[in-house]
Formats: structure tokens, sequence, C-alpha cells
């Protein structure tokens, strides 16, 4: 259509099906790139699939199998990895911290 009013009733049903159809893309969209924990799960597995592969071409077979499963267990329950992480940094800043104060 020219953007220009409708004419009839067929063109106007079909310009409202065209802005519902248009909308809800636009909804979809808006949706995906606001899900942050789907985004979040993204970016973790293709981070552990990057891993999992350079574990496998620097080392043998055994302890790629062992890091694969690791990264399984990392992707059905990341809660607790990330928890461990944080712990670990504010540990580590902790001791960085006492140290500059000495």
């Amino acid at each position: 259509m020219s953007g220009d009013f409708p004419k009839n009733a067929e063109e106007a049903r079909l310009d409202r099906d065209t802005t519902r159809e248009e909308l809800a893309e636009t909804l979809e969209a808006l949706g995906q790139k606001l899900d942050v924990k789907a985004r979040v799960k993204e970016s973790v597995d293709e981070k552990l699939d990057q891993a999992t592969a350079k574990v496998a071409d620097v080392t043998n077979a055994p302890t790629a199998i062992r890091f694969r499963q690791g990264a399984d267990a990392v992707r059905s329950n990341p809660l607790p990895v990330f928890a461990g992480l944080l712990g670990l940094l504010i540990v580590i800043r902790l001791i960085l911290r006492r140290r500059n104060d000495s």
C-alpha cells in the first residue's frame, strides 16, 4: 500500500492485518532482546563450546571427556558455578585490599 488512507473495507482489513503482523514481529524481537536469562544462557553455551573444542585440541581424549562432562554439568545447573566464582572474586578482592592496606 502507498501509505494513504484505505479506500474501502478490504484495503482497511489488509492494512489492519499487515499492521498486526508487523507489531507481532516487533514485540517478539523486543521480547527476545529483553530475555536476559536466555541471552546469558546462549552466551555461556557458546563459551563452553569454544572452551571444550580448545581443550579437545590440546589435551588427550580422557581429559577432553572430563572437561566436556564438567561443561555439561555447568550447563545443566549454572547457578552454583556462578555463585562459586562470585565468592572466589570476593575473596581475591579482600586479599588484595588487605595487601594494599599493609
